[in-house]
């Protein structure tokens, strides 16, 4: 053919600031878009070989090669895919992306990704001249008796078309790069790229380096090396995991995928993978990773492929928000995508994508529960997290998982809510049964009185109303306690008491343990948690006598205004009390509310409201049974009496926090001032 040249379009400038500047945002992404075609180009020809247009050679090898060439500045794609005719050329090249571009413009400009648009064939190719000034193609056709074409243009302005020598059928596209993107013929920047974006794209993709150095060798290596030099190896895994069926895939496997894929040596808990053709086509595999401690980075990632083509990271519209604690890879080809495949259209199929996510994650940890409930009980600590952030962001989830949630309580075992609270209610059962046995005496003796007056009568009836009343409100607001440990060590103290009282408590020490216990609370209203040092259970108090009781009230006002005054606090509120355990000396109680506030100060980086609101709430518990209190208690006028209330008042407060520097100097200088006094 004669060298035919032409202008692209009158309206390529107007196009070509799409391209650059927001279709493709990231300039190396013509590598994937170049890689991409040529891979369909050999799909094509597969498919025309399936369909018995064509016959090709058996030891006939599909592939592309990408070749840098850092001295002259170019890159070239090759692949022996299905070619392109000088007509086709024109029609896909030509045409379609830059004759329509006056429509292509009016409708996308304006627009942030809002539509689907590929298949505009030409866009993706016109990605190259991002990088280059110039772009050559030479393509020979699959059909019987096509000639080869030769196509160029500079800055995609102009093009010019003749014929070419290539004798070999398939594409080859060579990009002369510009000034400001010699990186990209770097061997070390090309092959990074690729594998960022092409790793698992479905044809063995080769690499070459042009001006790559030769080795000298000896004559006996060369002979060794000549078979290995002539089988190079592609790039690329074109057959990932995630495309092969779950039975066929080893646990071997799926953990070697997980180390190439996230370069994470720690072997991850679980996975599930994903295999799905109906109503949509998806395949993936998610992985739980193991967090060794709660600050650790909960950040996950998330890869979304369409055909095996990179994506991006992390999106949120196909991923739940939750699951992108996890690591993972997603194959969609059905995912509506726009031209630059970095944006999704915000449809309802997107959603039935991610509902379909959470739900095959919520079956498969309820599967593991009720048929591997042992590994259920050694994973949870690592899964906790993604469960109970999904409750958080997923209804749908919550609703799916509420029933396999655990907890581990004081003995180290792993226990439902359900189980807690029936253990826990089993005592008080009983007690409840003794005190309605009295209150079956007491109405008894009433019915003794004798009822002559009918207007006495009604009285009663509606006295018997009102308390019935009462008695149904109370029981409305009667709530079940759910006690909890928010720190081990630094509970203890509240710890040994519970245990020796014979009640259990639950251990929530991460981070996201408080937002999620107070959804529980928000949908069960028969429940509330309660931290175990927020008061101080009947179950560890003596039972006391009127006068007893009498006479600890008044050694509960003495006590405050003593404290009071000895440590400056006006608002401390102190409470005598007979506890069991008589080696308990103090004790302090914060009130759930308060601390719940405290924490909420806290996490929003207001420190300063911390001490206030403590002060407010702070209960200080004596033990009347100490004999450390029963000193301060007989002889308040002693010497002795401040520094022991001092010492009292700050290893209670050890008890939920380390003291401030400079309290925590006086509580030493005064326990040595302490032990100084026994030797004398």
């Amino acid at each position: 053919m004669s060298t035919e040249r032409g202008n692209l379009s009158i309206n390529s400038e107007n196009i070509f600031p799409i391209i650059k500047k927001w279709l493709y945002s990231d300039h190396d992404i013509f590598f994937r878009e170049l890689i991409s075609n040529a891979c369909d180009a050999i799909t094509k020809l597969k498919k025309l070989e399936a369909m018995g247009e064509l016959d090709l050679p058996d030891d006939n090898q599909f592939k592309v090669m990408v070749k840098v060439n850092p001295e002259e500045k170019t890159i070239t794609f090759t692949d022996n895919g299905i070619g392109m005719t000088a007509d086709e050329v024109k029609e896909y090249i030509n045409q379609i992306a830059f004759s329509g571009a006056t429509k292509f413009v009016e409708q996308y400009k304006d627009k942030a990704n809002e539509d689907q648009i590929i298949g505009h064939f030409g866009l993706g190719f016109y990605s190259a001249f991002m990088v280059a000034d110039k772009v050559t193609i030479d393509s020979l056709s699959w059909q019987p008796g096509a000639k080869a074409v030769h196509w160029e243009s500079e800055s995609g302005l102009e093009f010019e078309m003749s014929d070419s020598d290539r004798a070999e059928r398939g594409t080859e596209i060579t990009l002369y790069l510009n000034e400001d993107s010699y990186e990209f013929c770097n061997e070390y920047r090309a092959k990074e790229i690729i594998n960022k974006y092409c790793s698992f794209m479905p044809v063995e993709i080769y690499f070459e380096n042009a001006n790559a150095p030769v080795e000298k060798k000896e004559a006996e290596e060369v002979a060794d090396d000549k078979k290995e030099e002539a089988e190079p190896k592609p790039i690329n895994n074109p057959n990932p995991l995630w495309t092969k069926h779950p039975n066929d895939c080893t646990d071997e496997e799926y953990k070697e995928f997980y180390r190439n894929v996230f370069h994470d040596y720690r072997e991850p808990l679980f996975w599930i993978h994903l295999n799905m053709d109906y109503p949509f086509n998806l395949k993936g595999i998610l992985y739980f990773p193991k967090i060794n401690t709660e600050y650790d980075s909960l950040e996950g990632l998330i890869k979304l492929y369409n055909n095996q083509v990179f994506i991006a990271d992390n999106i949120k519209e196909v991923i739940p928000e939750f699951l992108m604690l996890l690591k993972g890879v997603i194959d969609c080809p059905d995912l509506p995508l726009n031209v630059s495949r970095s944006a999704l259209q915000n449809d309802g199929f997107v959603k039935k994508i991610s509902d379909y996510i959470s739900k095959k994650v919520a079956d498969k940890l309820t599967g593991m529960f009720k048929v591997d409930r042992e590994n259920y009980d050694k994973y949870w600590d690592d899964i906790s997290p993604f469960v109970k952030f999904g409750c958080l962001k997923d209804d749908k989830f919550r609703d799916r998982v509420k029933d396999i949630i655990i907890y581990k309580n004081l003995e180290g075992k792993y226990i439902t809510l359900p189980e807690y609270i029936q253990a826990s209610t089993k005592a008080s059962d009983i007690d409840k049964e003794v005190v309605d046995e009295d209150k079956t005496a007491d109405v008894a003796d009433d019915k003794l009185v004798d009822v002559t007056d009918d207007k006495d009568t009604d009285k009663s009836d509606a006295d018997s109303e009102d308390i019935k009343d009462k008695e149904d409100g109370q029981k409305e607001d009667k709530k079940t306690i759910i006690y909890y440990v928010t720190d081990e060590k630094q509970q203890s103290q509240y710890i040994n008491i519970f245990k020796e009282g014979g009640l259990d408590a639950l251990i929530l020490t991460h981070n996201i343990d408080q937002p999620f216990i107070t959804q529980l609370e928000y949908h069960d209203q028969t429940i509330k948690f309660q931290r175990i040092d927020a008061e101080i259970s009947d179950s560890f108090k003596e039972d006391t006598e009127k006068k007893d009781e009498k006479l600890l009230k008044k050694n509960t006002e003495a006590m405050t205004k003593l404290f009071r005054k000895v440590l400056g606090k006006d608002k401390l509120e102190i409470k005598v009390e007979k506890l069991k355990n008589e080696k308990l000396s103090s004790l302090i109680t914060l009130s759930e509310e308060g601390r719940r506030m405290q924490d909420m100060m806290r996490m929003y980086s207001m420190p300063g409201m911390d001490n206030s609101l403590f002060g407010d709430s702070e209960l200080l518990v004596l033990n009347a049974n100490n004999k450390l209190v029963q000193y301060i208690l007989n002889n308040e006028k002693s010497e002795h009496t401040p520094m022991i209330c001092e010492q009292l008042y700050d290893l209670a407060l050890l008890s939920h926090r380390p003291l401030e520097p400079e309290a925590m100097t006086k509580f030493i200088s005064r326990s040595n001032e302490i032990m100084l006094l026994l030797t004398k």
